[in-house]
């Protein structure tokens, strides 16, 4: 069975999807399935150093890298235009049994419908949220446009979208589309576990060893939320605590998160550390006491996994596609997306440790036997396999 996963781009610049299309595609080859990745160089304003146009090993995935048009204007840019991906989907998309397109309103996705379409391959979709209520909100006339126009149909022609929560499944069903989904979520890959990363993460802040650590671990965007989560933490400067924000974004968003933090109060007490992975992301997991994600929306959110895996519970809002899952296993705290509600939440935290501690243990187990790419590609697979068997041509 061949599959090819076609994404935009797959930099961890990018967020969550790039990553999670790399972590999937690695454990469905460990179950047998010859998957691959065709994709642009894009790398945020810039581009990747990477071999184009040929089969190479990237991240230990075989990915298909061509190059992006990179004009000065960003959204062009990020719009992600590749003539060369064109061409050769063109010319090649016939050989694999089945497309999974990750993502949409982007060209290497929206491109890879149509020809799958005109060559009768099938494909299935995950929109990673972005047909989401609040993501189909912003920049709405153009988004709408391009989903009567262009997405619409392409989705329709699918088998199946594929959804990473019920709560992203509820959203996209009010749509009205005229195709069936299904609900798998992201799997995790267990990290190596660092000795004593409490004490070496405090050691790395220069901060006192006992000092609790906040940690907000996500793309700086106006999506996440941070705009109620520092105002709430302001409203807590009478408690000991160390706020960390590891993330990167637009330079006019970073300076304008920084400035929020020196107006309510917290600056002296956070430490941006711009995009983060690898070793130094695990640290900062491993290593704090509170995972905060506050976002309007979330169609997953898989640093909250990562930090659930490892036993630091979360505080998550509603918008947050694991909240449900979090607040039904008392995982951590699950408030309002409201500053008061927000700062009322971290207190009680701040204020009942050994509660939190209780929590962290409880959601290490559970994690662990729900979540694992592992058992994610085992169910894939098995989707996959029964989408190629029952494959006929969509004429609607």
């Amino acid at each position: 069975m061949r599959v090819l996963h076609v994404i935009p781009s797959v930099p961890q610049i990018r967020g969550g999807p790039s990553l999670a299309v790399l972590d999937m595609v690695k454990a469905l080859r460990a179950k047998n399935v010859d998957a691959e990745i065709a994709t642009t160089n894009d790398n945020g304003d810039g581009l990747l150093d990477v071999p184009l146009q040929k089969r190479v090993e990237y991240q230990q995935v075989p990915v298909w890298f061509f190059p992006r048009f990179s004009p000065t204007v960003k959204f062009l840019r990020e719009y992600a235009f590749s003539w060369q991906l064109t061409v050769w989907l063109w010319h090649n998309i016939s050989q694999y049994d089945l497309l999974h397109i990750h993502a949409i309103f982007s060209y290497a996705s929206t491109i890879a419908m149509v020809i799958a379409r005109c060559q009768n391959i099938p494909y299935i979709v995950i929109p990673h949220g972005l047909l989401c209520e609040w993501s189909l909100q912003q920049s709405a006339l153009r988004k709408q446009i391009y989903l009567r126009l262009i997405e619409q149909a392409n989705l329709n022609h699918s088998q199946a979208i594929h959804l990473t929560s019920q709560l992203e499944q509820q959203e996209v069903d009010q749509l009205g589309l005229n195709v069936p989904s299904f609900v798998l979520p992201h799997g995790f890959s267990q990290p190596q576990l660092i000795l004593n990363a409490r004490y070496l993460l405090r050691q790395h802040l220069n901060i006192p060893v006992d000092e609790p650590i906040i940690l907000f671990l996500s793309r700086l965007h106006p999506k996440k939320g941070l705009h109620y989560l520092i105002p709430a933490l302001g409203k807590l400067t009478d408690y000991r605590f160390t706020f960390v924000i590891a993330g990167s974004g637009a330079k006019e968003y970073e300076a304008e998160i920084e400035a929020l933090t020196i107006s309510t109060g917290i600056r002296d007490r956070t430490h941006f550390t711009g995009f983060v992975a690898g070793e130094t992301k695990n640290l900062l997991i491993q290593g704090s006491d509170l995972f905060v994600l506050t976002s309007h929306a979330e169609n997953f959110g898989l640093s909250v996994l990562e930090s659930l895996a490892v036993g630091v519970p979360v505080l998550v809002t509603p918008g947050v596609a694991l909240a449900a899952f979090v607040e039904q296993h008392q995982l951590g705290y699950v408030p309002q997306l409201d500053v008061l509600a927000i700062a009322k939440t971290i207190e009680q935290y701040l204020t009942h440790p050994q509660a939190a501690q209780d929590m962290g243990d409880r959601a290490r187990q559970i994690i662990l036997e729900q979540y694992t790419w592992d058992k994610v590609a085992m169910k894939m697979r098995g989707i996959y396999q029964d989408i190629i068997l029952n494959h006929t041509v969509k004429t609607a």
